[in-house]
């Protein structure tokens, strides 16, 4: 081995233990204090209130205005500034919403902007019949768009849009006039006097002279260069940052704009570092910090007990946006947004109800792809299981200890020397017979595939891609190499979609070698990580397809990447019929379309596992509802308490998959002995009994973009108490879920919402409790909170099974939980669970269920489509809080049924009515 060879070893291996054995250090990552862009953009800022006060007013050119098929276009320039011009476009959208634009309209030859592309919908439409309300005059003009005849008035000096709902004032776009837009100029250069002619026997002085080449270079840094530690940014275009600032009017609390290990409801960020969204490899994050993690969605809403709204801010830039309380007697959040490149492009949603802004929301950017049934059981993984037969002792053991699962998880270490697509042949010798075994279970495989792309030229994904010319390249136009786990290694350029598509072929099962139609995919390191690069990630003054620098398109690395490999699993198939899944560590908004996230490298610690419904509670309310945190935490050696409080409160999270570190003990459900195991089996099995519930959800949210997982105040968004709460969760409507998050802990306090007009039923005494109150449950190790809210009917599968696919032809139980009027109502999905013939040729069912005036009726939803011939029936209906005992229950086709009731619990039960899935039908209680 030769010396640099031995050299390179030694530093990869001292980088990867550093990041093994250390938390996150802070100081490898920038703060808005560290980013010169964000710097300037908070000079600016003063502490008045109103545009006048700032120290840069931009004003629209009234004689510029035009509307002209829905879309009003105008200049806007500096104040003082006249030959900086910039082009305004404003228009409305399908479901009430409004959008601008803002951009140079006069670039530099050979200049241009990045304006982030396929994220929106295609499908999306501008309203072109919006009007004048008010034509310009008087300094402002305002129009009306759509159905809820929302108002956007327009102030022209100094420019602000104020978007009305219900004719209140409920977003004002800058506000309080922090509008910065830096446009390309050409790199100044220093202009030097002459020197004077030296004078026979005087000695030259340069120092004037020095001293003003060095007052020009200090000039530059920070807007034509940049560092940060030993890292060098060129800074090619110069400073080209953008900001504006956004008040929501009347809100106390503002939401999103996830990923962040921070409480749901946004706090102050004035005087402290601002909200950061720029996707980053952070070793073991630490908790309540405003520091960018994994993924990035620039989208913030606001609640109040009037109205729901937001702003999506496109851009895929490194962005900050700080939140302070407004200083106004009315409550309001002001917010301030600034990226560093790109253009100015904004969404405001007007809601006013949660419902109304999801659907717009999922309007522009598309709702989660309705995953396979295995994909929402549980996954069991970690890093790393060694060989076959440790899968085939761990899949055994599942069986053994009477525990269901569906997927086991390789990670790096199965590949040869972390080349991916290929197999440690020592250790997965016969990967297909594997995987065959696997499937005999109706089991699926997961392994890992990361972006970082091993530099050997033997290894066939690096020597053609470089032979293709596929890889990032560096400022001097020369490809791209950082290192990550298989040391050297280069990056593919996935905004380029003839390499996504390049890189989806390599998943065809010729190519890939020992996969099979049941080997799925994990997609980790993709922010994209670069040991040693600045801040463990790619150089900002890289090139990407189409000339953008890295800084430009940097959080939608991962989005691509991802979206490359899940259409690689699609198209691996000849009729491309079987729904991909691939989980990503990192996103952007739209990721929902492409599949599951998880919230990185947690810890095995109590204040973890409590900060893991926060943080998918936010990623839902953005969009991203298909998620889920590593059970037990990804780092250190849980004990058995809290392994077993992380499973019960995983198993009513949207992703669960239990996930260890390399250096961690093995910790498969079973090793804790009792009564861990079997509590843990039962935290398992409640997920599998409820997989109904959660994939019709998850179909509701395909629909409609309401979060699977969701805070208490979408469904009850009058009660401002409800506002923060972050502790409780709810799955769809149904279910309100507790969790038990502090070591020791025997009761917990409930918050049952409602008032006291709203029953919820405890789901394991069936004891009934009105809303409006909070109420101590008892919470020993065994037990887990869980309430199933009056009026609404819940399916489930109560047959233990070993995997979801075994479950499918098992029949249903309906529990319905009656509301005070004697009335439930509830939906249920079924397809095949797998393919995409839901969607191609409408073979699903969804059905209304609904109970009134003694009645379950089982129908069509209104304006489903779907035929699916499905012979599956309902083998239980359980009901609970009837008042009245009944003498009969017959079926529609008059079939007495026999059933129980228990007047102490007011529980009916109805056992065998044995109805078809697959028709309408109603049972009668007389």
């Amino acid at each position: 081995m030769n010396i640099s060879k031995l050299i390179l070893i030694t530093l990869i291996i001292l980088i990867i233990n550093i990041i093994k054995i250390e938390s996150v250090d802070q100081n490898q990552f920038r703060t808005c204090e560290d980013s010169h862009f964000c710097k300037r953009n908070m000079k600016g800022r003063t502490e008045q209130s109103s545009a006048s006060d700032t120290t840069k007013i931009y004003k629209l050119l009234e004689n510029t205005i035009q509307l002209v098929d829905g879309v009003i276009t105008a200049d806007i320039i500096e104040d003082g500034v006249p030959q900086d011009v910039l082009a305004l476009e404003l228009m409305a959208y399908q479901d009430n919403m409004l959008r601008f634009r803002i951009k140079e309209k006069n670039l530099l030859q050979g200049k241009k902007r990045y304006q982030v592309q396929d994220v929106l919908l295609p499908t999306i439409q501008i309203d072109r019949s919006i009007q004048w309300k008010s034509k310009p005059q008087n300094n402002q003009f305002t129009i009306e768009f759509g159905s809820n005849h929302n108002l956007a008035t327009v102030n022209m000096n100094p420019f602000r849009v104020d978007v009305l709902v219900n004719g209140k004032v409920a977003v004002s776009a800058n506000n309080r006039g922090y509008m910065h837009f830096e446009q390309m100029k050409e790199k100044p250069t220093l202009q030097l006097a002459p020197p004077k002619p030296p004078v026979e026997g005087e000695e030259q002085n340069n120092n004037e002279q020095n001293e003003e080449e060095k007052k020009f270079r200090e000039s530059l840094e920070g807007l034509w260069e940049e560092k940060f530690h030993s890292h060098h940014d060129s800074k090619p275009n110069g400073p080209t940052s953008i900001g504006m600032d956004f008040k929501f009017v009347g809100s106390q609390f503002v939401y999103g704009i996830p990923e962040h290990a921070s409480t749901m409801a946004l706090k102050n960020t004035k005087g402290e570092h601002p909200y950061r969204l720029y996707n980053l490899d952070v070793f073991e994050y630490e908790l309540d910090k405003t520091m960018a993690l994994y993924g990035a969605v620039p989208l913030m809403l606001s609640h109040d007990t009037e109205k729901t709204v937001g702003v999506f801010w496109l851009n895929a830039a490194e962005t900050y946006i700080d939140i302070e309380d407004s200083k106004t007697e009315q409550p309001s959040k002001d917010t301030h947004w600034i990226s560093e490149s790109g253009i100015m492009d904004v969404f405001i949603l007007t809601g006013p109800s949660p419902k109304e802004f999801f659907v717009q929301y999922a309007t522009l950017t598309g709702t989660t792809a309705l995953p396979q049934m295995f994909s929402i059981a549980y996954h069991q993984s970690r890093w790393n299981y060694k060989s076959e037969e440790d899968v085939r002792q761990v899949d055994q053991a599942f069986d053994d200890n009477s525990i269901p699962y569906d997927v086991i998880w390789l990670d790096i270490e199965h590949t040869d020397g972390k080349r991916y697509f290929t197999w440690d042949r020592s250790n997965f010798p016969t990967p297909e017979n594997m995987l065959a075994e696997l499937d005999k279970k109706s089991r699926k495989l997961v392994t890992i595939v990361d972006p970082h792309i091993k530099k050997d030229s033997n290894y066939y994904i690096y020597s053609e891609a470089s032979e293709k010319g596929y890889y990032v390249k560096n400022k001097d136009r020369n490809d791209f190499e950082g290192w990550c786990w298989p040391g050297t290694s280069s990056y593919l350029d996935f905004t380029n979609p003839v390499i996504r598509d390049w890189w989806s072929s390599q998943f065809a099962y010729d190519k890939y070698k020992g996969s099979a139609k049941n080997l799925y995919i994990w997609n980790d390191m993709n922010e994209p990580s670069v040991f040693g690069g600045p801040e463990v990630s790619m150089h900002k003054d890289n090139i990407h397809y189409g000339d953008y620098e890295h800084r430009d398109v940097h959080n939608l690395y991962g989005y691509y990447y991802h979206m490359a490999t899940a259409q690689g699993l699609i198209q691996r198939n000849p009729d491309h019929n079987d729904r991909p899944f691939v989980l990503s560590r990192a996103f952007f908004a739209g990721t929902q379309r492409i599949g599951a996230i998880w919230t990185g490298d947690n810890a095995a610690k109590w204040d973890h596992l409590a900060i893991s419904n926060p943080m998918l509670l936010s990623l839902g309310l953005a969009g991203i509802t298909f998620s889920g945190a590593d059970v037990g935490g990804f780092f250190g050696n849980p004990d058995a308490e809290l392994v077993a409080r992380w499973y019960q409160a995983a198993a009513f999270q949207p992703f669960f998959r239990g996930h260890a570190h390399l250096d961690a003990r093995r910790r498969e459900p079973w090793l804790f002995g009792e009564p861990y195991t079997t509590v843990i089996r039962q935290a398992i099995q409640a997920r599998y009994s409820y997989l109904p519930l959660w994939y019709t959800a998850f179909y509701q949210n395909n629909q409609t973009g309401m979060p699977v997982l969701r805070p208490l105040w979408v469904e009850f968004p009058q009660e401002s108490a409800l506002f923060a709460v972050e502790d409780h969760v709810m799955v769809a409507d149904s279910l309100l879920v507790k969790p038990v998050v502090q070591q020791g802990q025997t009761s917990t306090n409930v918050i049952l919402p409602g008032g006291e007009s709203q029953l919820w039923f405890e789901v394991d005494t069936l004891k009934k409790f009105q809303g409006g109150q909070t109420v101590e449950i008892s919470t020993p190790l065994e037990k887990i909170p869980v309430f199933q809210r009056g009026g609404t009917i819940v399916p489930k599968k109560e047959r233990v099974r070993r995997s979801s696919s075994q479950m499918r032809e098992d029949p249903y139980t309906l529990v319905i939980a009656l509301d005070k009027n004697q009335k439930a109502s509830g939906q249920l999905y079924i397809d095949d669970e797998h393919s995409f013939n839901h969607h191609r040729s409408n073979e699903y069912l969804y059905k209304q269920l609904t109970f009134e005036n003694g009645k379950l009726t089982y129908k069509d939803v209104p304006q489903s489509k779907g035929k699916y011939n499905f012979e599956n029936t309902v083998e239980k209906v359980v009901i609970l809080g009837l008042e009245n005992k009944p003498s009969k229950i017959e079926t529609s086709n008059k079939d007495t049924l026999s059933f129980e009731y228990d007047q102490s619990t007011q529980k009916l039960t109805i056992r065998k009515p044995l109805v078809s899935v697959n028709s309408d039908w109603t049972i009668s209680l007389n």
